[in-house]
């Protein structure tokens, strides 16, 4: 049978869509996963069918750090790893969700001549895709923008799990607490969490449980920083999202790709507040913006942070969501899994 190197990780966003376009091809190929040592080990061995590999990662900085001066030699080391495990491996296609962990094993690939589809979930390319869409086969893209014009990029959509799109409600535990007269607020931070929101939440919660029922997806790193509430559940992470956002009237997240591709198929009304330009390029504030002006959602930016303005928009979000249900509607439906196999199928050797 032939073999399928999946590669890439560091978040969630990272790791699940490699999993949504693995279950579609389930039976055609045995799958081999090649990453770092962060979050995509722990997923991946949770995986029967999958074997994982292990490879140095690389990650620039954005501060000005000694660290960043190591990065050539890192790299090389990376590199030189993955191309041992490609020749051992000799796969007929890799897909990469890109970023830093998939970027060595697509140079390595390739060097040794291995087609590689990858995927950018952003409006915009990171460093990271910039440089695996020239040693690439052909990216993929979860909107439409980012393909237009480029040579070797096709509009695909974000691949999405079928377990996130059939969740059940009702498999969420400790819920008995809340009030079935108040609409459910799901607040969603990330697989890695959202201090920023984290912290709004928390110092409004008895506002926020005046008017919703409130879950809160908090992060692993908040299990030491545990807050109890009427009409209030805390939860460290979701593998199940999906039952979660069966649960969701409205959602209050960042704006990172996979997760609000993720509210749209589902069509759950949104208030992004996208992660600043302090702490990253400006990416989730591109996606959010997109959405803004196609009228899926609302967006609140950091610097114009309002704990009243928060409150407002929430209730102007649940107010307004069939408005906002009727424009995600009107999004053209398709299977991205499906586009992405594909262009896996024209590229595999």
């Amino acid at each position: 049978m032939k073999i399928m190197v999946l590669t890439g990780g560091g978040t969630a966003g990272h790791i699940y869509p490699l999993l949504a376009v693995k279950e579609k091809v389930e039976g055609q190929y045995n799958f081999v996963y090649i990453g770092g040592n962060g979050m995509e080990k722990d997923i991946i061995s949770k995986e029967k069918d999958i074997e994982f590999y292990q490879i140095p990662t690389v990650k620039l900085a954005r501060s000005l750090t000694f660290k960043n001066l190591l990065i050539p030699f890192k790299l090389f080391t990376a590199i030189k790893k993955a191309k041992q495990l490609l020749r051992q491996i000799n796969p007929s296609v890799i897909f990469s969700k890109g970023g830093f962990v998939a970027m060595p094993v697509v140079l390595a690939a390739k060097s040794l001549g291995l087609p590689v589809v990858s995927h950018e979930s952003d409006l915009s390319f990171g460093l990271a895709n910039k440089i695996i869409l020239k040693n690439c086969s052909v990216m993929c893209t979860a909107f439409k923008q980012t393909a237009e014009g480029k040579n070797k990029c096709v509009f695909t959509g974000q691949p999405i799990r079928k377990k996130v799109l059939s969740g059940d409600k009702n498999k969420i535990k400790n819920l008995t607490q809340f009030d079935k007269n108040l609409p459910n607020l799901l607040v969603v931070g990330g697989s890695l969490g959202a201090n920023f929101i984290n912290q709004k939440v928390w110092s409004n919660l008895d506002k926020l449980t005046q008017k919703f029922n409130v879950v809160h997806i908090a992060g692993k790193q908040a299990k030491d920083n545990k807050h109890t509430c009427k009409n209030y559940l805390q939860v460290d992470y979701a593998e199940n999202i999906g039952d979660y956002l069966a649960f969701a009237d409205i959602v209050l997240s960042r704006a990172g790709s996979g997760a609000i591709n993720e509210f749209l198929a589902l069509r759950k009304p949104m208030l992004l507040i996208p992660l600043s330009k302090k702490c990253s390029r400006g990416d989730q504030i591109e996606n959010a913006k997109l959405f803004k002006e196609q009228e899926l959602c609302d967006m609140l930016q950091e610097e114009d942070y309002d704990d009243k303005l928060l409150l407002i928009k929430l209730e102007n979000l649940f107010k307004n969501r069939e408005n906002y249900k009727k424009n995600m509607q009107k999004m053209q439906p398709f299977d991205a899994c499906e586009k992405i196999i594909e262009q896996i199928k024209n590229v595999e050797k």
